[in-house]
């Protein structure tokens, strides 16, 4: 556990009321607040420096990537306010101008409203968003609702971690940058709308704990065993060969040890594909807990150039994530 973890934990019976459903003391990327009007408000916030060198790109990320967690949670975003520092030799119309056009296409797409936020400057930038969104209850998805038979679906790639690292390296082929790009910018919204369609009660956005980090905060509320297959996970044209020459984040390093006692590898994966399912992602896909008298329903929800990848199953036993 972390220090600020620790921190929540001990400030969480202050923050007690029958009408949080969802506190800091969970496992969520979301609080989850019972409104007067009888809906689920949910309540969340994100956001990180700059992962590439396109400004444009950067706002459009920093939007997905800060949405994610209401979709994931089973909600629609309706209100974001934005969080921003940036260095005082920002250009406005070579920098500011363009990060704010590409957040601002992002917002309008997902069906948000933009009321406002607060900025401030500071020697590292930084951007994102506060995100309010609402759902019923019935709807809410939690990591703590799944259960052993579930298959577990990934709506989107991985190795971001190794793109943007190879960014930063000067490594890199510029049309897996951009697919990469693509992919790191696409909303969420299909993905929560299809959890909804086929009643999931688990899921998660795989961000800054990589899928083995948020599959495992997954296994530990629900007390289950996630099986993952490597061969099925989905990745990042060129993410592969960066991982192998070595080109990928610190984050995963840190995850080999804090996950150590959660995560059980199989014998012959590959290291560099270890590496990956370790690393931090940036706005990535949503892994979703569904029932397998669901699946169907939950493929169809999504176009056909756009299904998720089925890449494991969620088990009995007690709590771990396999990669297998």
């Amino acid at each position: 556990m972390g220090q600020l973890s620790r921190v929540l934990k001990e400030i969480a019976p202050a923050t007690q009321s029958a009408d949080i459903l969802v506190g800091p003391e969970g496992l969520d990327d979301v609080g989850a607040v019972r409104m007067s009007n009888g809906r689920i408000g949910l309540f969340t916030t994100d956001f990180f420096p700059p992962v590439l060198d396109d400004p444009y790109a950067y706002g459009e990320i920093a939007v997905a990537n800060s949405l994610s967690d209401i979709w994931a949670s089973g909600g629609e975003p309706t209100v974001v306010l934005n969080i921003a520092a940036f260095p005082p030799d920002w250009g406005e119309e070579d920098t500011l101008q363009p990060l704010f056009r590409g957040a601002v296409a992002k917002v309008r797409e997902a069906g948000a409203l933009w009321v406002g936020g607060h900025t401030m400057k500071a020697a590292e930038p930084m951007f994102g968003f506060a995100v309010y969104g609402e759902c019923n209850e019935d709807e809410l998805v939690l990591n703590s609702g799944a259960k052993p038979g579930d298959l577990l679906y990934l709506t989107k790639s991985l190795g971001a971690g190794s793109i943007t690292t190879g960014v930063v390296r000067g490594v890199g082929e510029t049309a897996h940058i951009e697919a990469a790009m693509a992919g790191m910018a696409q909303l969420n919204n299909l993905a929560g709308r299809a959890m909804r369609t086929a009643k999931v009660k688990a899921g998660t956005d795989i961000t800054g704990f990589g899928v083995l980090g948020h599959a495992g905060n997954i296994a530990r509320a629900s007390g289950v065993r996630m099986e993952l297959r490597a061969v099925a996970l989905p990745l990042y044209a060129g993410a592969a060969d960066l991982a192998a020459k070595g080109v990928i984040s610190g984050a995963s390093a840190k995850s080999r040890v804090t996950l150590a006692d959660l995560v059980e590898l199989a014998p012959g994966i590959p290291d560099w594909l270890v590496d990956i399912c370790f690393d931090a992602e940036t706005s990535g896909g949503i892994l979703a807990c569904v029932a397998e008298d669901q699946a169907a329903a939950y493929e169809a929800a999504f176009p056909v150039d756009q299904r998720p990848a089925l890449v494991g199953q969620v088990t009995e036993g007690d709590a771990a994530v396999v990669l297998s």
